[in-house]
């Protein structure tokens, strides 16, 4: 379901599995897409195999989708530009790039993440960096081998215009790629760097054996734990319920795919975490549990994996700690 005679120039940055699934995605829906990497030796896998070696092994990439590591041949005359770096290297990356982000580019945020250093939403680092640029993001359930092979998948596009979200969410949409649009840029963010927090929890309660039950019970009281923080940002509810909040939740807190569900399952059963695939919720979790005392919001899910994070506690503690917790209303 490409668009007729909407054919522009997208350029996606980051060479990884979901910047690689993204072009090809895009590619599908009829653009000129190139793919920009740091790594000399991905764009080499890509150009002379068709596939990222490396992060998505067994996806034929089409040749038209230039692979590059020259970042002023991939974003020269970008319409738009799709930040897929993960979210505690934006702002380098952005930094980097800045010079050479043509000014009528808008730029599309498709980590999932809170800035660890200053508490920022990944849209403000982007405002501190390129300021005069219009920003949206990308989230929902989807993995990259998901997408990259064409298997269906829905996600949200926000901007805080309207218009320009539903504009990009008509531009990405193909058969198998649906996207949906709103306004409400800040709900799409916090939900999409909160889930990466409860998916560690989720998938400790997993590897610890602790049972379907409490596995069920972490994730549903976790969303709680998201809407109370996201709602002091100043997130809809509404928002919260659809793909980037509780369709991302869901999908994140029930697999080994997801790279925080794994990175939970080999902290409840004690494993090594040294090599472990990147995992944004291991950042998030303590910039989120700050935010959360600050405002004085309870987040206990949260809180203790923090803890648990930074080895402050063990598993059992942790779930001691909360199963010891003062009863209260479930809507409190």
């Amino acid at each position: 379901m490409s668009v007729p005679g909407a054919r522009l120039s997208i350029v996606v940055l980051g060479g990884g599995a979901w910047g690689t699934a993204l072009a090809i995605a895009l590619h599908r829906a009829g653009h000129k897409v190139r793919l920009w990497a740091r790594d000399p030796a991905t764009v080499e896998a890509i150009r002379e195999r068709g596939e990222n070696v490396r992060y998505l092994p067994g996806v034929r990439i089409d040749p038209a989708i230039l692979a590059t590591d020259d970042p002023a041949e991939a974003l020269e005359s970008a319409d738009h530009a799709l930040a897929a770096v993960p979210a505690q290297h934006l702002r380098e990356a952005l930094t980097g790039l800045a010079s050479l982000v043509p000014a009528q580019t808008t730029l599309i945020l498709c980590a999932k993440g809170i800035e660890q250093s200053t508490g920022k939403l990944l849209s403000s680092v982007v405002y501190d960096v390129l300021p005069e640029r219009p920003v949206a993001a990308l989230s929902g359930p989807s993995f990259a081998t998901d997408v990259a092979k064409g298997l269906p998948t829905a996600v949200v596009i926000a901007a805080r215009n309207g218009s320009l979200a539903d504009r990009l969410a008509r531009l990405m949409s193909t058969e198998k790629f649906r996207c949906y649009s709103t306004d409400d840029l800040t709900g799409v963010e916090i939900g999409g760097a909160l889930k990466n927090v409860l998916a560690i929890a989720a998938g400790t309660v997993f590897g610890a054996g602790l049972g379907a039950s409490a596995q069920a019970a972490m994730v549903t009281r976790g969303f709680v734990e998201l809407r109370r923080l996201a709602e002091s940002f100043g997130a809809r509810p509404e928002t919260l319920m659809g793909l980037s909040g509780l369709g991302d939740l869901l999908l994140t807190c029930s697999t080994t795919q997801s790279r925080n569900f794994s990175y939970g399952v080999a902290l409840g059963r004690g494993d090594p975490l040294n090599g472990l695939r990147l995992a944004e919720g291991v950042a998030t979790a303590s910039i989120a549990a700050r935010i959360a005392k600050e405002r004085g919001i309870r987040t206990p899910i949260i809180e203790a994996v923090d803890h648990l994070l930074k080895g402050a506690i063990t598993v059992g503690e942790a779930v001691t700690g909360l199963m010891t917790r003062p009863l209260r209303s479930e809507y409190e």
